[in-house]
């Protein structure tokens, strides 16, 4: 069985700003939410603070989850009100069918894999100085960098839906944007029912979530993602819900991947 969580965080405890400033910090909070060991299920996750003041964590787990501890240290363990969902992911994917549509929402890693980047970070020149090995010349790998325009973004992901089950259709309705817009929104000879709605770029030390901050020993991780949101179309449901259990794209421990659906608006059928 799948369950599909929802989170409420009190952005105004010390243990909350810890877990929304580091994603690292975030992926340590949900991994010790489930019963097995860290590594026995793939789990997905994404935090979405459209209002910054009511924080939401999604996670998508294999097994029953439980989340005492992420409320009674940053969330609302005493308010009224419903402040922590878990819901059988069954009835969602029985509704996957071929042409059906969803309202969906996506936090991504978008990256490029290239051979020479032109600023490369002190590790990436450390990879590409190791290149010069003989072993290394016989077999060259790319240096994954991400995409940081939201042109490249929306070029990214309009350019794997295919692969993903799933194809975004033309817009049914183009209201007149700013430039600043049209870029978010794609700037397609033919205008999909796609936009950015969140980019934002992460730089953390991977020991920072173990009490390491700053440790300039520590390896670097940098991330710069984008919130996608609008409307597909499911083309291949066994793909699509492959890609719904299992996430897209790189980043997945540090809360990219997880594709979110609800029902298409009503005046969009």
């Amino acid at each position: 069985m799948t369950y599909l969580s929802r989170i409420r965080i009190n952005p105004l405890r010390a243990a909350s700003r810890a877990l929304l400033a580091n994603p690292r910090a975030m992926h340590g909070a949900v991994a010790g939410g489930i019963p097995g060991a860290p590594d026995s299920e793939r789990v997905l996750w994404r935090l979405d603070a459209d209002n910054p003041h009511r924080p939401h964590l999604f996670v998508l787990t294999r097994s029953k989850p439980d989340w005492t501890h992420i409320v009674e240290s940053a969330g609302w363990p005493d308010a009224d009100g419903e402040h922590v969902a878990v819901r059988d992911y069954t009835p969602l994917l029985d509704r996957v069918a071929l042409g059906r549509e969803f309202a969906f929402r996506l936090t991504a890693n978008p990256v490029q894999n290239t051979l020479k980047p032109l600023r490369p970070t002190p590790g990436q020149q450390a990879r590409l100085n190791a290149a010069g090995s003989s072993a290394e010349a016989r077999r060259p790998r790319g240096l994954r960098l991400g995409h940081r325009t939201a042109s490249a973004q929306l070029r990214w992901f309009l350019e794997r839906t295919e692969r993903w089950g799933f194809t975004v259709p033309p817009a049914r309705f183009v209201p007149s944007v700013s430039e600043d817009e049209a870029d978010l929104s794609g700037g397609e000879d033919v205008p999909r029912d796609l936009r950015i709605t969140e980019r934002r770029r992460h730089s953390f030390a991977k020991g920072e979530a173990r009490g390491n901050p700053g440790n300039p020993r520590k390896p670097h991780v940098t991330l710069s993602t984008a919130t996608f949101e609008g409307r597909l179309r499911v083309t291949d449901p066994a793909t699509f819900t492959d890609r719904l259990l299992n996430g897209i794209g790189p980043a997945k421990a540090y809360g990219c991947g997880l594709l979110t659906l609800a029902p298409v608006p009503e005046g969009n059928h």
